[in-house]
């Protein structure tokens, strides 16, 4: 299952346990592919970088640059194209759905209420961490 994930979820399933946790552990199983962007990765590098996640960063003993390397060895990097028609104000939450599109995702997995209330983009559905793993782990 093709997936992409909102920077929110990068971050705290990269920084914290719960939801964004499971997802990128079943990434690191090989039960789901995790995609992304070039504009999803800078933007992953600059969130890290904000102070405010200096302490917990400092905590687990990891700088950004290491986060970032280690989400890299487990997604596909794809080319994207901007949407020819805006959906947010937020260039970034549109970055999220380029990428969902280029990677033919199945599902865009965001903690951020603007995406999380258009439910569906296009044909790809719009889950939070929670709602996707309750999918995953449901019979097919």
């Amino acid at each position: 299952m093709r997936v992409v994930l909102d920077t929110n979820i990068t971050v705290s399933g990269l920084l914290w346990r719960g939801a964004p946790r499971q997802v990128i552990a079943a990434a690191r199983d090989a039960r789901i592919e995790l995609w992304s962007s070039v504009e999803l990765l800078d933007e992953l590098e600059e969130v890290l970088q904000r102070l405010k996640f200096a302490a917990r960063l400092a905590q687990i003993g990891k700088t950004p640059a290491e986060l970032v390397d280690a989400y890299l060895a487990l997604a596909v990097i794809i080319a994207t194209t901007p949407l020819a028609d805006p959906v947010s104000a937020d260039p970034d939450d549109d970055a999220v759905r380029a990428c969902a599109l280029a990677a033919q995702a199945e599902a865009i997995i965001s903690g951020d209420d603007d995406v999380l209330t258009l439910h569906m983009f296009q044909t790809i559905p719009i889950l939070t961490a929670s709602a996707f793993l309750a999918r995953l782990a449901a019979p097919a």
